[in-house]
């Protein structure tokens, strides 16, 4: 990437304070904890997204900011989901991201052994019972949010026959969902997670690190809490979906031996328009093929983000500027293309490139003669320097860029109409060739010597400048231009979210015509088509076949006046 040298220190000094700060700041001047330690735990059942972003940077980021430490810990408690492309695309996802675990590697099957022998513990204090009903007798009994659950009729096995039959599952005697293991706190509870929550199911399945070694695994509610207190973390910041949980996660440290007592704070997650952050539906458009895979650049994984192009710190851009909350909203998707285009204008040098060419023929320019003139690299970065470009007597343009009509208001070529091009000369419409379709398929043009550079001696002006590629040199592409993969700001909302899928979230541009610097570009590498958006290649790119893909559009007051898509 063009910002490959960032470091992680820096990383996580771009936030500003928030609720969660200031918590952890009253608890270090109070003396409750000693240093600030955070997780960050995703289960690897699938790819990164842009709400995991969020995630990231709070936990990495304030430790950092606190001179403690984050770690990096898998909750892979169901190995009938867990891949191991999962848990490596989730380290190559934060160590992208600007952010490092050092030696503080984790998984939550390293604690499989103690998260038994609590649940032992449980059973022997009488707080926790196997449980041989059916899922939907367990769901049935558990009652509503205004009606109270019913005791299960297994709920008061002896301690001696709970400990058998727990012992026995985790021998490997019962088949899947014969018996469970639950917690006996109250069924009666206004909270219904702590009706007698699930501890453990019967799951003959094989993990990717433990092998066959089990076929009993703990649910995430008994998992979790249990992780940060032998890990030491002083806040586990979790989205407000768990703020629920919290009593429980409450009840289990209070009632376990564990080595240490780790609190719970909630924040919004991040909800995008145009955007869906669910795994199961991501899940979906990968295995029903509406995308090309978790890198498609129209995904918002923050591995299709890469590939689209968008530079890390960007993202924490983005995540800096929607803020940490309480309470959850909708961030507008225009919030982070704008965080993109900011990071991006620093970032990126200036090309030429035509995406729709049509062929300009300067007539009264000598056949065979070409110029170098000079482009400037980045116009609000001096210091990026400048470059040649070929100029020659046939050169491309956009094709939107000339109009036989013109309509108001549009200030670009059109016969008999003067314009500028970019860093060259004056030009004006002369003659129009079209075919027997009527299109046009080139434009005669002449240029005045006189104005080399982009400036008329005289001192006249012109309402337009135009970008351009020479055609003697040009090298040709092909442009892939990314929209929103929604159509309507709330995927799903009347229905299947599937029938919300915009039919042109992706347009594929053949033969585009590039200014000859641009062979040289890498694979992810922002870079600026003039007038047009930003771009980087594609990793299907290859030096015979040249493939940018669009990150994102230039504002475009054309577009918008005019109702249009354009960038």
């Amino acid at each position: 990437m063009a910002n490959s040298s960032e470091t992680p220190s820096s990383a996580g000094t771009e936030a500003g304070r928030d609720f969660i700060r200031d918590i952890i700041q009253s608890d270090l001047d109070a003396g409750r904890i000693s240093e600030v330690v955070t997780r960050f735990p995703p289960e690897p059942n699938g790819y990164l997204h842009l709400g995991h972003a969020k995630s990231i940077c709070l936990n990495f980021g304030v430790a950092q900011e606190f001179g403690g430490r984050c770690h990096l810990r898998f909750d892979d408690t169901n190995p009938t989901k867990e891949e191991q492309e999962f848990i490596d695309s989730i380290q190559a996802d934060v160590h992208w991201l600007g952010f490092d675990w050092g030696e503080h590697l984790y998984f939550a099957s390293n604690y499989f052994e103690q998260l038994y022998q609590w649940a032992e513990d449980l059973i022997g204090k009488g707080l926790a019972y196997v449980d041989d009903s059916t899922p939907d007798e367990i769901r049935e009994m558990r009652g509503t949010l205004t009606e109270p659950g019913k005791d299960s009729p297994f709920r008061d096995r002896t301690i001696a026959e709970n400990l058998d039959l727990f012992r026995r599952m985790r021998a490997g005697e019962f088949a899947n969902g014969a018996r469970v293991l639950r917690a006996k706190i109250d069924m009666a509870a206004g909270n219904i997670n702590l009706r007698d929550p699930i501890l453990y199911r019967i799951l003959h399945a094989t993990h990717p690190r433990t092998g066959d070694a089990w076929c009993i695994y703990p649910t995430y509610d008994f998992t979790h809490g249990q992780s940060d207190a032998i890990e030491h973390v002083s806040h586990s910041i979790c989205t407000l979906e768990f703020d629920d949980h919290r009593p429980l996660y409450d009840w289990f440290i209070a009632h376990l031996p564990v080595p240490s007592t780790p609190h719970q704070y909630e924040f919004a997650r991040l909800n995008l328009t145009y955007t869906v952050l669910s795994k199961r539906v991501l899940t979906r458009l990968v295995r029903d093929g509406h995308v090309s895979g978790w890198d498609d650049p129209r995904m918002p994984t923050l591995a299709g983000q890469r590939r689209r192009g968008v530079p890390p710190a960007a993202l924490r851009e983005f995540v800096k500027r929607v803020g940490v909350a309480r309470a959850n909203s909708m961030v507008d998707l225009a919030l982070y293309q704008d965080a993109l285009r900011d990071v991006l204008n620093a970032i990126s040098p200036r090309r030429m490139a035509v995406l729709r060419p049509l062929k300009v023929i300067i007539d009264n320019w000598e056949e065979g003669r070409t110029e170098t003139l000079e482009a400037v690299n980045n116009p609000e970065h001096p210091e990026m320097g400048t470059r040649p470009v070929s100029f020659g007597r046939e050169i491309y343009i956009e094709r939107d860029d000339f109009a036989l009509a013109p309509p108001p208001r549009f200030h670009r070529l059109a016969p008999g109409r003067e314009v500028r091009l970019r860093y060259a000369y004056f030009v004006t419409c002369r003659s129009v060739e079209q075919n027997a379709a009527g299109e046009v398929t080139a434009l005669h043009v002449t240029y005045d010597p006189e104005t080399r550079g982009g400036d008329a001696p005289d001192g006249r002006k012109v309402r337009g400048t135009l970008h351009w590629v020479a055609a003697h040199d040009a090298i040709t592409a092909e442009a892939r231009l990314y929209n929103q993969l929604f159509g309507r700001p709330d995927p799903g909302a009347d229905g299947d979210i599937m029938a919300d899928l915009a039919p042109d979230s992706l347009e594929v541009l053949q033969g585009c015509k590039l200014e000859p610097s641009l062979a040289g570009q890498t694979v992810g590498e922002a870079v600026q088509f003039e007038r047009l958006g930003y771009f980087c290649p594609d990793p299907d790119s290859r030096p015979d076949a040249l493939v940018f893909n669009r990150t994102v559009g230039l504002r475009d007051s054309w577009a918008k006046l005019h109702g249009g898509k354009k960038g």
